[in-house]
Order: C-alpha cells, then structure tokens, then sequence
C-alpha cells in the first residue's frame, strides 16, 4: 500500500516536514538507509521504513545500535559506490561528531537531514541550531530550510551538489526540528521521472571499495602530506559556492521555484537601511514583521556552510544597522551567525540577538524588539529571565 494511501506524486499534498524529508530522498533512489531514531528526527527513519517495507522504495535499510555506527554504516556504505541517505539531530550528531570528520576527510558525498534540536544539558527535545552549529568545522556543507516545500526541494538539490565532481563533500539539509518536522504544510511533491530527469544515477568518480580491485581508504597520513588533503577539502568548500548556485537555478528551470540564489535569500532589502540576519523557520516570522515596517529588510543564509562571505558583502552595501538572529550560542563569545557575519560585515552598526534557545517560542514582539535595538553597541538575549 502505497505511503499515506491517497498521496499523489506530481501536485500538492499536505505533509509534515518529516515526511517531505523522507520522500524526497526516496524519490533520488538511495541504496543504503543508516539512522538511528532520535526525537524529532523520528519519523524520517519510520517513513523510510515504511516505504521499504511496502515496496516503494528500493534500498538496504541498516538497523543499528547508535547513532556514531549509523554514520559509521552510512560511510561505509558511500565508500562502495552507492547513494545513501541519513538522518539525526542533538545528541546523536553529538555522537556521530568522530565519524563525521571522516566522512568529509574521504570526500564521501553523503546526504544526511538533520531535525535540528537543543544540545543537552538540560535535556531538551525541542528547537534550536546548537547541535548544527556544534558541527560546522566537520567539513560538511550546511543547507537550512525555511519550509516544508524547501525541505523537500533541498534534500533532491543536496545530492547534485554534494556529487558533483569539484565538491565531492557530505551535506547536511537542515531544518528546525518540531517547528518544520512535525509541522504540516502544503508541499508540491515531485514525480520520480521529474527527479530522475535532475539527478542522474550516482556514479562514484573517484576510488571506491571494490574486490575485484582491492585499494586501502583512510589510511595513515603523514605531515608531508596531511596538509594538502585539509587544502583540497577547502578548495572543494569554495568551490561549493558556485556549484550550490549553479543548482539552485537548474532546480529552479526544472521545477519553477529557488531560494534566492541558493545561497543567501534577499527579501525587502533594496531600500533597507535596517538589515536583519537569520537562518531557518524563523525567518517567516520576521518576514511577517518586516511586511510592516519601511526601511527594513531580512537577509536568509540558506548556506552556512560554506559561508557565503562575497553574497553577504554585497547584500549590505547599502545597510545602515545590521541585526543579526542566532538560535544558538558559542559560550564564552557570541551567537556563531553573528561572529561570523560581523567578520565580513561592511557594516559598523551591527549587533547579535540570542533567542528561541530549548524550542523557546520567537514571537513577533521579539523581532520588533531586534529591529528598535539593531546596530546599538550592545548584543541581547531576547525574552529570557535575567
């Protein structure tokens, strides 16, 4: 019986971010499933699990003790030559933090979506980005989601980009977990000859584990040459701009719709005096504030990494004050977005807002908060009990 009975490929359905998650990576036909289920990431695993267990999807799901062997599972099976999807959030990616610097270190271009949710301790199942940014020096490329309808569209672009030859890096979609995850939304679901037509079948382009010509991966290397290997990984980053580019308008020609430019998304900002920066679901509730106020406009980074520092120079050339939304913190210095926002920022005016720390509610009160307070020589954190 075919996933949620009356669901149709090829128009809209209404589905949870989860869902939109899981079906877009059946639709790009992974071989290898390796997770390991993790609240709120749950309900990707028990889709996919669904769909192999009815016959709609076509892969080898790997159950596993923990989520450090699902990544261990996962590299091993993209080091064979074949596509594999993975999925976790929190604590799990906390745990999988060994083997995701492996992954990237061998150039594996694995997929894995990450219901972002709170670091521990406290205990927290619910939303903010402090188990991603806790990842962002592991070497993979990160794409966050504003919606249901970019979850789905991203998890299908992540495997052009991550495979295409110059970039060859792992990739995580990203979305805020509960907020999108659970949430329900209208979501035009692709057929599978729309994305077979994008995504070609996979074909490894470099060394992959094979009997018949046996080769060692992730051997010893010593300093005269461990240096090039980090080298090759950044020029890979770097060259991960274009192509994150390149298919976000390829997606866009193929399915009629983009997300800025793939990059950054500019919204309201031509005559914007005043600059707002953030990433994820809470960008459409400053939309909903900016809608109201002249001289206002929000800069999305979709890609965090890599970091997108040419897209963000030029989006606020013309800024006076520049407020920037982080859902996480680096203690001992400031939110991760705005250190490194403010360390390309052409703009002086420019301040950090902590806010929605443990799945903490953002309201529209509290951006109106952000945007009275932009660009004072303060940084705050928002609607917390001092």
């Amino acid at each position: 019986m075919p996933l949620f009975g009356k669901f149709k490929y090829g128009g809209k359905n209404v589905i949870s971010g989860s869902d939109a998650g899981a079906i877009a990576a059946k639709l790009c036909r992974p071989s290898v499933i390796s997770a390991y289920p993790i609240t709120p990431q749950t309900i990707i695993v028990e889709r996919l699990a669904e769909m192999v267990n009815n016959g709609e999807m076509k892969a080898e799901m790997v159950k596993v003790e923990s989520e450090h062997s699902a990544a261990s599972v996962q590299m091993g099976a993209q080091a064979t030559g074949v596509r594999t999807i993975g999925a976790s959030c929190s604590q799990g990616l906390a745990l999988m933090n060994e083997i995701l610097h492996v992954i990237s270190g061998l150039r594996l271009p694995c997929v894995m979506m990450v219901a972002n949710r709170a670091l521990s301790a406290p205990i927290s199942i619910w939303n903010d980005h402090s188990d991603t940014m806790a990842s962002r020096d592991t070497g993979w490329i990160q794409l966050h989601c504003e919606n249901n309808q970019e979850i789905f569209d991203t998890v299908i672009q992540a495997y052009k980009i991550a495979e295409d030859k110059n970039v060859m890096l792992p990739i995580m979609p990203c979305f805020d977990g509960y907020i999108l995850s659970h949430l329900y939304e209208s979501v035009n679901v692709a057929t599978q000859s729309q994305v077979d037509n994008f995504l070609p079948a996979y074909k490894a382009v470099h060394h992959y584990l094979d009997p018949k010509r046996p080769i060692t991966i992730g051997s010893v290397a010593p300093p005269n040459c461990y240096t090039e290997f980090k080298f090759q990984q950044q020029k890979a980053m770097d060259k991960a701009l274009k192509v994150i580019k390149k298919v976000n308008s390829e997606f866009s020609k193929e399915f009629g719709r983009s997300y800025g430019n793939g990059l950054v998304e500019e919204y309201k900002l031509k005559n914007a005096d005043t600059v707002l920066i953030g990433m994820g679901s809470v960008c459409g509730t400053i939309k909903s504030v900016v809608d109201k106020h002249k001289g206002v406009g929000l800069l999305r980074i979709k890609s965090f990494r890599p970091f997108p520092t040419e897209d963000i120079v030029r989006a606020l050339s013309n800024a006076k004050r520049v407020a920037v939304v982080d859902k996480a913190f680096s203690f001992g210095n400031a939110g991760p977005l705005f250190t490194e926002v403010k360390a390309v920022s052409p703009v002086k005016k420019i301040n950090g807002f902590i806010m929605g720390l443990g799945g903490r509610s953002i309201t529209e009160k509290d951006i109106e908060f952000v945007i009275k307070n932009a660009g004072v020589e303060k940084n705050f954190w928002v609607n917390v009990n001092e």
